[in-house]
C-alpha cells in the first residue's frame, strides 16, 4: 500500500482511504486508472441513490453583469448539512450560470408536456414529407430530432459550459457520489429584460 498515491487519490476524488486502496490495487497502482474506476463506482452509486427524498436545500441566484439578465433556482438535497457547504453553494451558483448562458425551458424529459413533442413531431413529420423522405424512414428520424430536442432545451442535458464533455446531470451524479446523498433540481427560472 503506497500512501502517497492513496493520499494523491484521495485530494483527486475525495473517496475513503479503503476506496482507494481498493482502486489503486484493481489499477495495478495507475493513479488515472484508479480514478477512472472511483468515479465509475461513484456514478453507479449516484444512481442508487436518485430516488431518496430531498427535502432540503437552497435557493441560488445569478444576476449578470449590467442586471438584464437573472436566474433563481432551487437545487436540493437530503440534509441541511450538504447544503450549507460551500460546495454544494458551487455546484447551484454553476447550475444558476449554466440556466443564465443556455436558457433552458424544463429540468429534464419528463417535465416537457406531451402536447409540446407531439406537436414537435407533426412539424417534423411535415418538413420530412416535404423533403420527400421515404415514409419508412421518418419515424426513425423524428425520434432523432426528438432526442435531440430534449438535448437542447432540458437544463439536466446540456453540455456543462465548464467543461462541455460532461453534460449537467453527469455533473450532479459527481456531487452526488461524493456528498453520499441524493441531489435534484427542483426547479428554476430565468429573467431577461425584454422578454
Amino acid at each position: 500500500m503506497n500512501l502517497e498515491l492513496i493520499k494523491e487519490l484521495r485530494a483527486r476524488t475525495g473517496a475513503g482511504v479503503s476506496d482507494c486502496n481498493r482502486a489503486l490495487d484493481e489499477a495495478k497502482g495507475n493513479i488515472e486508472k484508479a480514478a477512472e474506476i472511483l468515479r465509475e463506482k461513484g456514478i453507479a452509486k449516484a444512481v442508487k441513490k436518485s430516488g431518496r427524498v430531498t427535502n432540503q436545500g437552497i435557493i441560488s441566484s445569478y444576476i449578470h453583469p449590467g442586471s438584464q439578465l437573472g436566474v433563481l433556482v432551487e437545487l436540493n438535497c437530503e440534509t441541511d448539512f450538504v447544503a450549507r457547504t460551500g460546495e454544494f453553494k458551487n455546484l447551484a451558483n454553476d447550475i444558476a450560470l449554466q440556466i443564465a448562458a443556455s436558457a433552458p425551458e424544463y429540468v429534464m424529459r419528463e417535465d416537457v408536456p406531451d402536447d409540446i413533442i407531439n406537436k414537435e413531431k407533426e412539424i417534423y413529420k411535415k418538413q420530412l414529407l416535404e423533403e420527400g423522405k421515404p415514409e419508412q424512414v421518418i419515424d426513425k428520424i423524428i425520434e432523432g430530432k426528438v432526442e435531440t430536442f430534449y438535448k437542447e432545451h432540458c437544463l439536466v442535458e446540456l453540455p456543462f459550459i465548464r467543461n462541455e464533455k460532461i453534460i449537467i446531470l453527469d455533473l450532479i451524479k459527481e456531487h452526488i457520489a461524493k456528498f453520499g446523498e441524493n441531489i435534484t433540481v427542483r426547479r428554476f427560472v430565468r429573467f431577461k429584460i425584454g422578454e
